[in-house]
């Protein structure tokens, strides 16, 4: 089977624009195939907030009500995915921006009403990624970089989870490619304390999550980036990182920051 890189990025990268240079420079020299994933919460909740709209978080993940949805979207379908691609354009890198109505490539459903109301978020399921589509993009030549924007099949557009998306793409593609998930951004990868580099935890199995988390090393944003990694091995991806996205171009030279395993 052919290499596929997932790879998705977020933190602080998205936000500077010389350290975002870099890293689609870096993105742009990966070999094989590869498919890029964004999110853009920060750039999101300034412009909400420039126009009153102040954004509710629940361990880790955004509240989306319908001002919320019409703001992520121009943000992650428009500003973002847009700068991106025609910056990858520019490096020699013949990008495609998607949502996941463009094609239908990532159809979602509304998440469900329980103890609190997410709103327009949208959850996916085995079926919900068009292997057939990526995998056409990619035969042409094409690197699909995919927004958190998904949508339902009738008209709604939802707000999904950026790191959802990029486990979901990895699983899916698996029965295809030989996958492996990157998750790129600002720290060297998950840190017992946020502050020291060299407390980077190289390796983390399923086993010791609850205790990390409970150890407070895992929180916030990064419990469900570690939960949907480990849902990605258990399916079926070969391998699962997360890193600095400036120690990218190091992933097949030497060890990068740290892989989950099962």
């Amino acid at each position: 089977m052919k290499q596929l890189t997932i790879i998705k990025i977020g933190g602080n990268v998205i936000d500077n624009s010389e350290k975002l240079h870099q890293f689609l420079l870096d993105f742009r020299a990966l070999p094989g195939d590869k498919i890029l994933v964004h999110g853009g919460g920060k750039i999101a909740t300034e412009l909400g907030s420039s126009l009153g709209i102040e954004p509710k978080m629940v361990d880790g993940r955004r509240i989306t009500d319908i001002e919320t949805l019409r703001i992520v979207t121009m943000v992650y379908a428009g500003l973002i995915n847009k700068n991106m691609v025609a910056q990858l354009q520019a490096k020699g890198c013949n990008a495609i921006g998607l949502s996941g109505a463009d094609g239908n490539v990532i159809k979602a459903v509304k998440r469900p009403v329980g103890k609190i109301d997410y709103g327009f978020v949208g959850d996916l399921d085995e079926s919900s990624v068009s292997v057939k589509t990526l995998d056409s993009l990619l035969t042409s030549g094409l690197v699909p970089v995919l927004c958190a924007i998904t949508h339902d099949g009738d008209t709604q557009l939802l707000n999904t989870n950026a790191d959802t998306i990029a486990s979901a793409v990895a699983v899916a593609m698996s029965s295809v490619y030989e996958t492996r998930l990157v998750y790129c951004f600002e720290k060297k990868g998950v840190l017992r304390d946020v502050e020291d580099d060299l407390s980077l935890v190289t390796e983390i199995k399923r086993s010791e999550f609850d205790t990390l988390k409970d150890e407070g090393v895992v929180s916030g944003g990064m419990i469900p980036k570690l939960h949907n990694a480990f849902e990605a091995i258990r399916q079926g991806v070969k391998a699962v990182y997360i890193g600095k996205a400036d120690e990218l171009p190091e992933i097949d030279i030497k060890g990068f920051g740290t892989r989950l395993i099962d």
